[in-house]
């Protein structure tokens, strides 16, 4: 049995770290550094991120991400900027961004940091970078030959994105437990490349635990435009607990359901960590989790205002068939759903799909 733990090199989170990169990158061996940057991002604060690398003497080069990204788009970024002279990819702002950097990285053979300015996803620790074509469809997962250099977490900046980000997130984060649990039960493979360890699952449970203990009060405090502790807590759940909890304790029906759910078009609206919150309720029906954990899971998701029923995923009024649909998809080839300790078939899927709206209603109606 082997297991592996997936991590980035170095994780720094804390207010004002964007006026530090540069440093950062200077602590790497850095001589020239290229950024790719969010739009948004980048009109707001290009000149601090410039002076902290004119500070250390670290010549930088900053870019827009523009277009999807994509294989295409990243080889014209490589092809734009002289790769002789650049030490490090930076990529600052969301998941396509980060994405965007850790795959021009990846085939430049360079070293990568990743600045996430939401903390909407787990994405930012991982190895691996989602490619899609040029028209935005899905084209495949480019796994990494290795891990980030340095993630950094600008807690300041990341409380000012939209609650409906970090909601997400945590949407996203809740179901890192109970599928490192089921793949740790079956002694499934991890994208990592290795069965789920102790350390993976401890990181995993943690990620649970301060999400159930400051999920709602962090949603509270970035409303009112507060970094809070609590809110820090959360930023390192969503990102790093979750992150290196998924990667190296495994993914399994949660994210699996999340796939099918997403082949339906009534339902595309809705952010990523969104749909994996009401996946997760799924899951816990799936599996015939305790009534009272399964009864925590809606509540906590109901705080923070994600999903739990289907209405609630903009699919009110949905077909059995197209929900059978979704089910047979959670179930395809390579799905994570084979992570799960026992077998699933798609009428168990669609059964529990069901189940898991009406308990989400009956919460509702309770409440």
């Amino acid at each position: 049995m082997v297991q592996v733990i997936y991590s980035p090199s170095r994780y720094i989170q804390g207010g004002g770290e964007l006026h530090k990169l540069g440093n950062y990158c200077k602590q790497l061996g850095a001589k020239q550094a290229y950024a790719i940057v969010d739009p948004f991002i980048l009109s707001g604060h290009r000149e601090a991120i410039a002076a902290s690398f004119a500070e250390c003497s670290i010549p930088l080069e900053l870019t827009a991400m523009q277009g999807e990204c994509s294989r295409v788009q990243a080889e014209a970024m490589i092809a734009a900027v002289e790769l002789d002279h650049v030490d490090i990819i930076l990529g600052i702002g969301g998941g396509k961004t980060m994405d965007m950097a850790k795959a021009v990285s990846e085939f430049a053979v360079l070293p990568v940091i990743v600045v996430p300015t939401a903390a909407s996803t787990d994405a930012a620790c991982s190895a691996l970078s989602v490619l899609y074509t040029e028209a935005g469809d899905f084209d495949r997962y480019l796994p990494l030959t290795r891990s980030p250099a340095a993630v950094i977490a600008d807690t300041s900046l990341i409380a000012k994105a939209p609650p409906r980000l970090l909601a997400a997130g945590m949407g996203d984060a809740l179901s890192t437990f109970y599928e490192a649990r089921a793949c740790h039960a079956s002694g499934a493979l991890t994208s990592a490349g290795g069965t789920g360890s102790i350390a993976a699952l401890a990181l995993a449970r943690a990620c649970r635990d301060t999400l159930f203990l400051y999920g709602e009060a962090a949603l509270s405090d970035v409303r009112a435009g507060v970094c809070s502790l609590a809110v820090e807590h959360i930023v390192e759940a969503n990102i790093y607990l979750s992150g290196i909890g998924f990667e190296s304790g495994g993914l399994a029906a949660a994210h699996a359901v999340h796939n099918g759910l997403s082949v339906l078009e009534e339902c595309r609206g809705k952010l990523h960590g969104e749909k994996v919150a009401f996946a997760t309720i799924v899951q816990l029906v799936l599996e015939r989790a305790a009534e009272e954990e399964i009864a925590e899971a809606i509540l906590f998701c109901r705080s923070l205002g994600l999903p739990v029923t289907l209405q609630e995923l903009g699919l009110e009024g949905i077909s059995v068939d197209k929900l059978r649909l979704a089910a047979a998809a959670s179930c395809a080839e390579d799905s994570p759903m084979g992570n799960m300790p026992f077998r699933v078939e798609p009428e168990d899927v669609l059964a529990a799909i069901i189940a898991a709206d009406k308990r989400g209603m009956e919460t509702a109606g309770s409440s």
